[in-house]
């Protein structure tokens, strides 16, 4: 010990008074001997943790696993350091099970504020350089994510997001993946397979960090090996030695993971076989589990931290016996809360969770897809597996997401029983049995943008005790319904009626939309109360447009439930087909209503046109009926007989009366120059018999 360290407090401060013109020198020496001293001790240090993981490394049992009896690997931990952890691997049935006394070393350990951290010390004294901390058990658990740009070191520790998910990144551990780029094209075209640790050579010359190579092995596994679907179904045809799986591309999800973790070895990435239940192949909705496990993935090591990914599932899709590669990113270092959605190890370590998941809940947790989750949807409600249907036999189910997404259903492969209200943050889906018992949901979802078709989300069992026998939806109708960012994106916008369902006590309704001007607009109603022809569904709607504001006025029928369907097309483009933009449901309960229809309107008549009255398109007989329309841009409108004209009024309407008796039928015909010596029609009515 230094000569200065024997002193006491009192001795020192004399010290400091009698030698204080020598005072800097000293302090220099001082430090400089301690210097020395420290670095010799930390090269000491270092070369035992660098021993202590090339033991680790090198020590895996890289043999083959049975897909009924998987092995996995445990870990021991016996030194936990600032970053770094020096490992004893045991080639026993089991997962790593930390030292109840690890000795911490001799730098206060740093909490990730990303991944799975060890527990702190409760009681730490590391003021002293030299000075040993206090032994306490360590073990892993959720601490979120957290954001450490305005942190201090000594409050990461203490700060922590809410388990189960801070919704804010899928992954266990932040990464850029658009700094893979390049590796990932290097790593997913790699053709080596001559042997695991020539290809693993070849795959490190693009790869420098742990998370480089874990990245560069991650890519090539899900590329290059498919899923032995004869192999699943004969366990005489299937193989998980790893050079068997290199040399055939195939394997079952033993030699995916028994492949992936030789090749983490041999790159120096610490890698185990983990073996528990999966809700994958064969799965169905509240399923139990029991026995021996029927799915294995891996763990990997990084930062000091256990990460979890499936290669398996990260490969692409088995249907119908066939496998497809479809790379899926969700299952590259996932994180643990949301692994756990599908995978339940049997041992509970490998949740990588505090507190843990049991089996009884992860049998029950309603199962959602990646493309859940790949979709950027934050919750769905119920979250239930099972829906009991209410009283008036509806269920609804209502997703939140983090941008606009497009939502499809299906009720036992009908998609007609549901009803789709898209909202900016999610969608609402209300669905009505039409029969009593159990029923199969499943949801569909995908980007809004994205011309690729819809990715399976979740699936419910719904029971149904009773039905709804007024909502009989048409055949025909077409989610989602009701105005939405959607609608408006198609150039209907400032809705009048912004809920779907619009109730008519009678028979009436009208809607109004800022459009635009080049686009012209066409709508039509349907029913499956009773049947309806092509001219009824067109003339209960009737268009008029005035500047910007499109108006949409119904008169039903008679009582029930009907859709309005809207559609559109460019006039830049008159020959396109006019293609659906909107619906409404429209409900009408009083059995007294009975509209005739609309007046027939040509193709004469523009959207700009205004009719006023008269609206019913049957008129009485032997009465006389007041006209009143507007139609600018014409030198004359005239009813019925050449006789007949309407006069313009100062507010631009054209105004008259004209006589129904002896007439079977009325048209409205206009002139729009002066000297045009014929006319057009545009409206035609029809006149009662007596």
């Amino acid at each position: 010990m230094a000569f200065h360290e024997r002193l006491s407090t009192t001795q020192r401060i004399l010290l400091a008074l009698v030698c204080f013109p020598c005072l800097p020198f000293y302090l220099c020496y001082v430090c400089c001997c301690a210097k020395k001293k420290d670095d010799g001790k930390q090269e000491d240090s270092l070369e035992r943790i660098e021993e202590g993981r090339q033991d680790a490394v090198h020590g895996h049992n890289n043999g083959g696993f049975d897909e009924d009896r998987l092995r996995n690997t445990t870990t021991t931990i016996d030194r936990v350091t600032q970053g770094t952890a020096e490992a004893k691997v045991r080639p026993k049935t089991g997962t790593p099970k930390l030292s109840k006394k690890s000795d911490l070393g001799k730098a206060e350990v740093e909490v990730h504020p990303k991944t799975i951290t060890p527990k702190l010390p409760k009681k730490s004294d590391l003021g002293k350089a030299g000075e040993k901390t206090e032994k306490q058990e360590a073990s892993y658990e959720n601490r979120g994510f957290v954001d450490d740009r305005n942190t201090t070191q000594s409050s990461k520790a203490k700060e922590h997001y809410v388990y189960p998910w801070d919704r804010s990144n899928l992954k266990s551990l932040r990464i850029d993946l658009n700094k893979f780029k390049q590796l990932d094209a290097y790593a997913s075209t790699m053709k080596v397979r001559s042997s695991v640790e020539l290809l693993v050579q070849e795959l490190l010359k693009q790869a420098c960090s742990d998370i480089e190579k874990l990245r560069a092995v991650w890519m090539w596994v899900t590329h290059h090996i498919e899923y032995d679907v004869k192999g699943l179904h004969n366990a005489n045809l299937r193989s998980t030695d790893p050079e068997d799986i290199l040399r055939t591309g195939k394997g079952v999800c033993a030699g995916y993971s028994a492949l992936f973790q030789k090749m983490c070895s041999l790159a120096g990435v610490e890698c185990v076989v983990i073996s528990g239940y999966a809700k994958g192949i064969n799965y169905f909705q509240g399923m139990s589990f029991k026995g021996d496990s029927n799915h294995a993935w891996n763990a990997v090591k990084l930062q000091g931290r256990w990460h979890l990914l499936d290669s398996t599932w990260g490969a692409g899709d088995v249907n119908d016996d066939h496998f497809t590669f479809k790379y899926k990113e969700f299952y590259f270092l996932t994180h643990p809360a949301l692994f756990i959605g599908n995978h339940f190890p049997k041992e509970g370590t490998w949740q990588l969770l505090n507190p843990r998941v049991s089996l009884r809940q992860f049998e029950n947790a309603l199962y959602k897809c990646n493309t859940f989750y790949d979709l950027g949807l934050l919750s769905i409600t119920p979250d239930s597996p099972v829906i009991q249907a209410g009283g008036n036999g509806k269920v609804t189910v209502e997703v939140e997401s983090s941008t606009p997404r497009l939502f499809i259903h299906d009720l036992n492969g009908n998609t007609q029983y549901g009803l789709i209200m898209l909202k900016p943050n999610g969608m609402k889906l209300d669905v009505y049995p039409q029969a009593p018992g159990k029923h199969c949901l499943k949801i569909y979802g995908k980007d809004s943008e994205a011309r690729n078709s819809y990715g399976f989300v979740c699936e419910y069992q719904v029971h149904c005790k009773a039905i709804n026998t007024e909502m009989r939806l048409p055949a025909d109708i077409t989610n989602p319904v009701g105005p939405s960012w959607l609608t408006e994106s198609k150039g209907l916008r400032q809705p009048s009626q912004r809920q779907p369902l619009i109730h008519t006590e009678d028979g009436k309704c009208s809607f109004r939309f800022l459009v635009d001007r080049n686009v012209q607009f066409m709508a039509c109603l349907a029913t499956a109360t009773f049947s309806m022809n092509e001219d009824e569904k067109r003339r209960h709607v009737f268009l008029s447009r005035e500047g910007n504001w499109l108006e949409i006025r119904v008169q039903l029928p008679r009582a029930g439930l009907y859709v309005l369907n809207i559609y559109s097309k460019t006039q830049a483009d008159p020959s396109k087909h006019y293609s659906f933009i909107c619906n409404y449901l429209i409900s009408c309960t009083n059995t007294k209503v009975m509209w005739p229809v609309f007046p027939l309107a040509y193709a004469t008549w523009e959207e700009d046109y205004e009719l006023v009255e008269p609206l019913a398109g049957v008129l009485p007989a032997n009465r006389t009926v007041h006209f009143k329309m507007k139609i600018p841009h014409v030198a004359a409108v005239l009813v019925g007989a050449r006789d007949h004209k309407l006069s313009l009024d100062t507010n631009g309407y054209w105004t008259g009366s004209c006589s129904t008796q002896g007439c079977t039928d009325l048209n409205v015909m206009i002139k729009k120059n002066p000297n045009d010596c014929s006319y057009s029609f545009v409206l035609s009515y029809q006149v009662e018999k007596n």
